[in-house]
């Protein structure tokens, strides 16, 4: 492997590394100091933390669909890893969009294999309740809708 190839690679599994284990720390800190279903407010009315425990996807659609989250995380996984060596050095933001999306998957499929549900806990009242690894993905999500509008290369 190349020194170049070491560096691209470090940055994903680096920054991916570090949202995982700020997942899973904050779900460990909502599971040992709150009950499933309590809500602290921090803000009261706009921001609280919730315990859930989501069987389901985003906005809580499939529900008790487990084996087939956990599939598909491991697919997305391997995926990124196959692309990983492929990425040209100069494209940033695409690393940095795999490191979010690979640390925000293996956090939620650490749940799903652990528990059979996701530990959901930031609540802004009027949005479904997440946890750090779905921001982590939201985030990579939205850094690959901007480089596709910004910086399509021309044909």
């Amino acid at each position: 492997m190349t020194a170049r190839m070491g560096d691209k690679i470090m940055l994903i599994f680096a920054l991916g590394f570090g949202v995982l284990l700020l997942d899973q720390l904050s779900k460990l800190f909502v599971q040992r100091n709150m009950l499933s279903g309590e809500s602290i407010p921090l803000i009261p009315g706009v921001l609280h933390l919730s315990y859930i425990q989501n069987t389901g996807a985003a906005f809580g659609i499939l529900k008790e669909k487990t084996l087939f989250f956990i599939i598909i995380t491991a697919l997305v996984v391997l995926a990124i890893l196959f692309i990983i060596p492929h990425i040209q050095r100069e494209h940033l933001f695409l690393r940095l969009a795999l490191g979010l999306i690979l640390g925000g998957a293996l956090g939620n499929f650490i749940d799903r294999a652990r528990f059979g549900y996701v530990i959901d806990f930031i609540d802004f009242r009027i949005w479904p309740v997440f946890n750090v690894a779905d921001v982590a993905i939201v985030m990579a999500v939205g850094i690959l809708f901007w480089q596709l509008l910004v910086h399509n290369p021309k044909n």
